[in-house]
This record gives C-alpha cells, sequence and structure tokens, in this order.
C-alpha cells in the first residue's frame, strides 16, 4: 500500500481513496494522521521571517507589498 508524505497509508486507486474520504467525512473511520499544529521547521521559519522583517527598513517593506499587490491584481480571475 502506498504512504503519503507523512508516512500514513492511503489507497492507491482513486476510488479506494474517495471511499476512505467518504468514511471518514462521515465519521465511520478516525483519520489515523497525527496533526500537529506546527513542526519545528515552520516554527523556525515564522521566527526567520519576523527576524528578516525588523531588519527590513520601512520603505523596503512598503516596496516588496506593492509589488505582491501588483501581481495579485494582476492575475486574470
Amino acid at each position: 500500500m502506498p504512504k503519503g508524505p507523512r508516512g500514513e497509508k492511503r489507497p492507491a486507486a482513486a476510488i479506494g481513496l474517495a471511499v476512505l474520504v467518504g468514511k471518514i467525512a462521515t465519521g465511520e473511520v478516525e483519520d489515523e494522521r497525527d496533526e500537529k499544529l506546527s513542526s519545528a521547521a515552520a516554527e523556525m521559519g515564522r521566527a526567520g521571517g519576523k527576524k528578516r522583517a525588523e531588519n527590513m527598513t520601512p520603505e523596503r517593506r512598503k516596496e516588496i507589498a506593492q509589488k505582491a499587490a501588483a501581481k495579485r491584481w494582476a492575475k486574470d480571475s
């Protein structure tokens, strides 16, 4: 049986996976994955982002935000 990204066993066939998802949604089967709220790597990433923002000038942060907004609004929805 194939394993997912966290090592959990999941059906390989699309129909088998759909049946499993349906059973989890209706409560027939308990999802055996351990949901961790945050991993150590994610926490370190957040800390790094905060530190980067602290070291950046307000003008540079504004520049980055304007560029991001322009990209968001330029997308065809």
